[in-house]
């Protein structure tokens, strides 16, 4: 199977409507109308078969302030594999092309892991990040404690990773924040 890479635009809405399918069954039906928006807008990588979307990939832009410095972070997003083809690499596949757009466009690469999808992301070499995670939410400053210990980071094209001794600030957006 092929993995194929292109912008939200170029999907068509066949497409997009495939992947949304894809996405609220492989996450049981907790794939909000936010989690939605949070995949769109940046690149997907995706691979098809005779079923429709087998495996399924996106990179949007986020922005993260690390010690007074706003970094371009390539957040990954709607992860999914079709029951029935887990554990075959299709995810790892369409990783290695999330990465590679990481690699070619932002200072590094963030996500946040359910526990089933953690091993994946660690055998590709993400890291847990072990510092504070905040948001600046339309109050101010927000700690995302819930969320420590969930988010991954990796380096982009052999740049360093911020120091988990300063919080990592990222943007605000409606629903899940990280």
């Amino acid at each position: 199977m092929t993995v194929r890479i292109a912008p939200t635009h170029e999907l068509g809405a066949g497409r997009l409507h495939s992947v949304r399918a894809l996405l609220d069954a492989a996450f049981d039906g907790d794939f909000s109308d936010d989690d939605w928006d949070h995949t769109l807008g940046g690149v997907h990588a995706w691979i098809e078969d005779e079923g429709g979307i087998a495996a399924h990939g996106a990179v949007v832009l986020r922005r993260a302030r690390h010690r007074g410095r706003s970094h371009r972070v390539g957040y990954v997003e709607g992860v999914a594999v079709r029951a029935g083809l887990r554990r075959r690499g299709l995810g790892g596949t369409v990783m290695a092309e999330l990465e590679r757009v990481i690699d070619g466009a932002y200072a590094f690469g963030a996500l946040g892991a359910s526990d089933e999808g953690a091993a994946l992301y660690r055998a590709r070499g993400w890291r847990v990040w072990e510092g504070r995670l905040e948001a600046l939410g339309p109050e101010g400053i927000v700690h995302l404690a819930e969320e420590e210990g969930y988010v991954f980071l990796r380096p982009a094209a052999g740049r360093a990773l911020p120091d988990p001794a300063a919080a990592l600030v990222f943007d605000w957006r409606d629903g899940d924040v990280l």
